[in-house]
C-alpha cells in the first residue's frame, strides 16, 4: 500500500490489485497455452554450456525439433503438466478472453489493432517463442502490467516502429525456426522488403498505407553490420549496447483479443539503455528522438526506484562496470536530467 501512496505522490498513477492480479494471470495462461500447442515429445538437448528443452516429433523419415524453452524449474513443470494443459486449452482460452475484458476495464491500454495483429502474427510463427525480444517503444508500452502504473500517452509512448531484438548465438544454437518463415507472415499482412545496401539481405519490412515498419536488430561488438538469426528466418542491423538490453528478458501480455505472449527487456535495462542511447544518437544529444529516449528513462527511473530500487541499481552498477565510454554515456545524458541524476544518486546510500 505505500508503493501505491507514493506513487501518487510523484504523479504516477497505480493499477489496482485486481488489475494485477488479472494481468498476471493473463501471463501464465499465455505462457502454458505456448507450451500445450507443441505436438511432440519432451527432449532436453545441451548445447554449449545450456540445456533446452524440445518437442521431438517425427516427419515423414525424419525428426523434428521443436524448440520449447531453456531448462529451468518453470519450463520443467509445465513439462509435467503437459497433458494437463493441452486437455484444458480451450478453458484457458475463455479465460484469457475474461481476464483481457477485466484488464481493458480497468484501464490498461490495449495494443492498437494495427500492431496487435502484427504482434500475434509474429507469435503465432513462433517469434518470441525463439526468442525475439520487443525493444524500442512498443516495449516502453507493454511496461504497464509488469510495473502496474499507467504510462503517458504523451509523445514519448508513441511510435509507428515494431522493433525486434535476437542474440545472433542463441538464433544459430536453438536449431530451430519460425513457421511460417516471417516473410510469408508479412507478405500476407501487406507488408513488402525494404531494399538494403547488401543485396539479398532484409531486415526491414514497410506495410503500405499504415505506416508501419518492423525492424530486425542484434547485438553487435564494434562493427554495425547486418547479421543473420537463423531461428527467425531474416537478417539483422547490428547494434552496439544492445546486449545489455536484451539479457535476461521478460515475458509481457500484449492486451489484444485473448492476449497475445510477447518478450521485452527487463525495465530497469531498458531505463539504463535509454540514457545510453540518448547521448549516441547520430542526430545528437539534442534531437527529438534522443529528448524522447531520455522522457521513457526517467519515467522509468522514477517509477522504479520507488518500487524496485535495487533491479534499478543493480542494472545501472552493471552497465557503469563495463567500461569507461558506456560511464561517459550514461553521465552525459544524466547532466540533462537533474532530477533523475539525483534519483541514481540516492540508490547507493
Amino acid at each position: 500500500m505505500r508503493a501505491k501512496q507514493n506513487l501518487k505522490m510523484i504523479g504516477m498513477t497505480p493499477f489496482s490489485s485486481i488489475a494485477m492480479s488479472a494481468y498476471t494471470d493473463l501471463v501464465r495462461l499465455l505462457k502454458d497455452d505456448t507450451l500445450s500447442g507443441v505436438e511432440g515429445k519432451p527432449t532436453l538437448k545441451e548445447r554449449s554450456d545450456k540445456a533446452y528443452w524440445y518437442a521431438a516429433r517425427r516427419v515423414g523419415t525424419e525428426m523434428r525439433f521443436i524448440y520449447i524453452g531453456e531448462d529451468n524449474d518453470e519450463t520443467r513443470a509445465r513439462i509435467d503438466r503437459i497433458e494437463e494443459l493441452r486437455a484444458t486449452a480451450k478453458d484457458r482460452q475463455a479465460e484469457r478472453s475474461r481476464l483481457v475484458r477485466l484488464l481493458r476495464a480497468e484501464g490498461i491500454t490495449p495494443t492498437d489493432r494495427a500492431t496487435g495483429s502484427i504482434l500475434s502474427a509474429m507469435a503465432a510463427a513462433g517469434t518470441f517463442r525463439l526468442g525475439g525480444t520487443i525493444v524500442g517503444t512498443n516495449a516502453f508500452r507493454l511496461y504497464e502490467g509488469e510495473l502496474g502504473i499507467r504510462l503517458p500517452l504523451g509523445g514519448m509512448a508513441n511510435t509507428g516502429d515494431i522493433d525486434i531484438a535476437q542474440f545472433e548465438k542463441l538464433s544459430v544454437a536453438l536449431e530451430d525456426q519460425v513457421d511460417p518463415g516471417l516473410a510469408e507472415t508479412f507478405s500476407a499482412l501487406k507488408f513488402d522488403p525494404l531494399p538494403a545496401l547488401d543485396q539479398g539481405r532484409t531486415w526491414r519490412w514497410a506495410q503500405g498505407g499504415s505506416g508501419q515498419l518492423v525492424e530486425f536488430l542484434a547485438p553487435a561488438f564494434g562493427d554495425e553490420t547486418i547479421r543473420d538469426l537463423p531461428a527467425l528466418g531474416v537478417n539483422a542491423q547490428g547494434l552496439n549496447y544492445l546486449n545489455f538490453l536484451i539479457a535476461e528478458p521478460i515475458h509481457a501480455a500484449a492486451i489484444y483479443r485473448s492476449g497475445v505472449l510477447v518478450q521485452v527487456p527487463r525495465p530497469e535495462r531498458y531505463a539504463v539503455h535509454k540514457l545510453i542511447i540518448a547521448d549516441r544518437r547520430r542526430d545528437g544529444a539534442g534531437s527529438l528522438k534522443s529528448a524522447k529516449d531520455r522522457e521513457q528513462a526517467a519515467f522509468l527511473i522514477e517509477a522504479m526506484a520507488e518500487d524496485r530500487p535495487d533491479d534499478l541499481f543493480r542494472a545501472y552498477a552493471a552497465a557503469l562496470e563495463v567500461g569507461p565510454r558506456w560511464r561517459e554515456h550514461i553521465g552525459n545524458s544524466l547532466k540533462r536530467m537533474p532530477e533523475t541524476k539525483a534519483i541514481i544518486d540516492s540508490l547507493g546510500t
